[in-house]
Order: structure tokens, then C-alpha cells, then sequence
């Protein structure tokens, strides 16, 4: 099990999350505030099997606005591995 961690514009995090779920991936979204210029960020946490991860990946690319300035990031992935994953 992996856990995807995306940050990402706040113009962007809408799409992206619903696109997920559509997707059939559980999603947590964070409100978060990120970087230099301290501009709005979300952050979302996505629990997924590690067959997964690239269809996710794909998602979120496919769901991000083209980025305003060249060079720019539109959003930000991290991957884990997951030792213990549980539901309560």
C-alpha cells in the first residue's frame, strides 16, 4: 500500500479530487498554505494499492490547469510506502 501525497493549487484542487473519486480513490483534502509567496495550496491524501498509483498520477496530471508562467509546477506528488494501514 502507498500513500499519495499531492499538493497542489487551489484553483486546481476541485477538479483533481472530484476526478479522483470518480475514479474510485478515497480522497482527504487539507487546506494548506505553501511556499515563497505564501499563496492557497491544498493538499490531498490519497490511501491506494500500489498497482494504483500510476492510474492516480494520471489523473491529477490530466486534471491540472496548464501552469500560467513557463516553468511553472502545478502540483507537487509524493509517494510513501504505508506499513500499517487500518480502519476504525
Amino acid at each position: 500500500m502507498k500513500m499519495l501525497i499531492a499538493v497542489l493549487r487551489d484553483e486546481d484542487s476541485e477538479n483533481i479530487s472530484h476526478a479522483l473519486v470518480e475514479s474510485k480513490f478515497r480522497v482527504t483534502r487539507i487546506a494548506s498554505t505553501g511556499g515563497f509567496f505564501r499563496r492557497g495550496s491544498t493538499t490531498l491524501l490519497v490511501g491506494i494499492a500500489d498497482e494504483k498509483v500510476d492510474e492516480a498520477i494520471q489523473v491529477i496530471r490530466q486534471n491540472c490547469a496548464p501552469a500560467a508562467e513557463p516553468g511553472a509546477k502545478r502540483a507537487t506528488l509524493f509517494v510513501l510506502n504505508v506499513a500499517h494501514f487500518e480502519q476504525i
